[in-house]
């Protein structure tokens, strides 16, 4: 490594933590930028395991900074991924309701969408629906054609590319976790596995972890990170025409999770799922996973505990799915009737980073915060990835803020 010494050291190597980067490179271009990853490689955790969706801006409450990065950043994203031939489709998809109960939540749903300025919705019928994906069954549906699917990973690897590319002053630093924090005159030294690196000021984007490095880093977020793993089965190859792009069913505002849908994805094939169950490791992508620390601090906190409690049947029904393929195919069929237990093969499977105050409640829209020398990204779920240029954009303008970023003259660390 040429040099140790940062304006902005970006910790974290996901679509948000190198988006923001990016965007702090491009508007500040004579300032000397570092991205820390703590693996081999980027996008190794809730960016390259999450669906590969290009949301719509649809499902979130109107003027929260959820709906306006997502519908701002999806337009931004989908301009971008043309521009880089970025894989991506958009493809359209149904939300599709098959029980009368569903119809209210639908129509807030689509009114949502309305209000937050959607392009393209429309409601649609059972004929509409089956003209869209012949094989779904429902008693009427949601029509989204400007959702799509694209591969993040190689959005995220683009941004780096394009952030390292700048000049010789911005730097992607591999198998580098931050262990720690020491404040200094100037700046704060990141305390890695493998060095000591000297920043100005830093960006925490760490997701499963964003709440133990804003701890590490000297302020108390007021918050608890818990980790939900999201398992995936695959349509068998046989199967695979039942699905020509993404089916989702109506969203239930009493449960904490969209429930399974099915999404074509970028590079060939079908998903199935998630279900959501409580993950005994933040990383923890096997069933049995364990972690003691990780299983320690979240049922330490209280608001896990009282989210539990709230939602406990909810919880035991996705468990019960977690270890019954049959349970599962249950809940697929509510929207494709025809599946049989051949039809769905065990897949991948993901943990959901959930912010949880100590009420039991999800934080349900971005956070973010400023401290001293730091910005940190304490909450950025669904849609972020979709939403990551946004959100790199309104860093970049934090950091303007907080950090008094100077446009023209370099100011390193000395």
């Amino acid at each position: 490594m040429e040099d140790s010494r940062y304006d902005i050291a970006v910790i974290g190597g996901g679509c948000v933590g190198v988006a923001s980067a990016y965007k702090i490179k491009m508007r500040h271009p004579g300032l000397r930028v570092v991205i820390l990853e703590k693996e081999g490689q980027l996008a190794a955790h809730q960016t390259g395991r999450n669906s590969g969706v290009i949301h719509s801006g649809l499902y979130y409450k109107p003027g929260s900074y959820k709906a306006r990065n997502c519908v701002d950043g999806r337009r931004e994203l989908v301009a971008f991924a043309r521009e880089h031939r970025i894989p991506h489709d958009i493809c359209g998809k149904v939300i599709v309701a098959t029980d009368p109960s569903e119809i209210p939540h639908m129509e807030k749903a689509f009114a949502n969408g309305r209000a937050n300025g959607v392009e393209g919705i429309e409601k649609i019928g059972p004929d509409r629906i089956r003209e869209i994906e012949p094989a779904c069954a429902g008693i009427a549906g949601i029509w989204v054609p400007c959702t799509g699917i694209i591969d993040f990973v190689a959005l995220t690897r683009k941004l780096a590319e394009l952030t390292a590319s700048m000049d010789e002053h911005a730097v992607v630093l591999l198998h580098r976790e931050a262990r720690g924090f020491r404040h200094v005159e100037g700046g704060i030294d990141i305390l890695t596995n493998r060095e000591t690196i000297r920043a100005r000021h830093i960006v925490n984007c760490t997701g499963l972890f964003s709440d133990r490095i804003a701890v590490r880093e000297g302020v108390q977020p007021g918050l608890q990170i818990v980790g939900f793993r999201g398992d995936y089965y695959e349509l068998a190859e046989s199967a695979l025409d039942r699905v020509r792009n993404l089916i989702y069913p109506v969203p239930n505002p009493a449960f904490p999770f969209l429930g399974v849908h099915f999404t074509r994805m970028i590079h060939g094939g079908v998903e199935c799922g998630p279900n959501a169950v409580f993950t005994f490791k933040r990383e923890g992508y096997g069933k049995t996973d364990f972690n003691l620390r990780d299983t320690l601090q979240a049922l330490g906190y209280i608001g896990t505990w009282r989210l539990m409690m709230r939602h406990w049947r909810f919880g035991l029904d996705e468990y019960k799915r977690a270890f019954s393929k049959r349970l599962f195919l249950q809940r697929l069929r509510k929207l494709i009737p025809s599946l049989e237990m051949d039809d769905i093969v065990t897949g991948r499977a993901g943990v959901r980073a959930m912010a949880l105050g100590p009420d039991g409640n999800m934080i349900d829209d971005f956070k973010i915060i400023s401290h001293d020398r730091a910005l940190h990204v304490l909450n950025a779920p669904s849609p972020a990835a979709t939403a990551c240029l946004a959100i790199g954009e309104a860093v970049n303008k934090m950091a303007e803020e907080h950090f008094k970023l100077d446009n023209d003259i370099p100011t390193s660390v000395r």
